[in-house]
């Protein structure tokens, strides 16, 4: 006979790959913005648009892929890119901006 799991143990147990998940994905949240950084660098120095909206549409296609094989809901992965697009070209913008002034 087995012992009853403890719901209270378990649930602990969760909280703590959650809080070590969401770390994770700050860091790599992070990461990304330095990378999307220098791309807004770059387009600043050469006159290029903050956006591309081509670009954008494949990557919401390929995200979208990505979700469904992995049992994520495709429309939230697009909400989730649309958002941090619009924070990088938010930077961009300010990187235009700033390389003008």
């Amino acid at each position: 006979m087995t012992e009853p799991i403890d719901p209270t143990t378990t649930l602990r147990g969760l909280r703590a790959s959650i809080d070590n998940i969401d770390a994770a994905l700050t860091y790599m949240l992070a990461e990304r913005f330095r990378c999307t950084k220098q791309v807004g660098e770059l387009k600043a120095r050469h006159g290029m648009p903050a956006s591309d909206p081509s670009r954008e549409e494949r990557q919401i296609a390929r995200l979208k892929s990505l979700a469904a094989d992995a049992d994520l809901d495709p429309e939230f992965a697009e909400k989730w890119f649309n958002f941090v697009v619009a924070e990088v070209i938010r930077h961009h913008t300010a990187a235009a901006d700033g390389a003008t002034s």
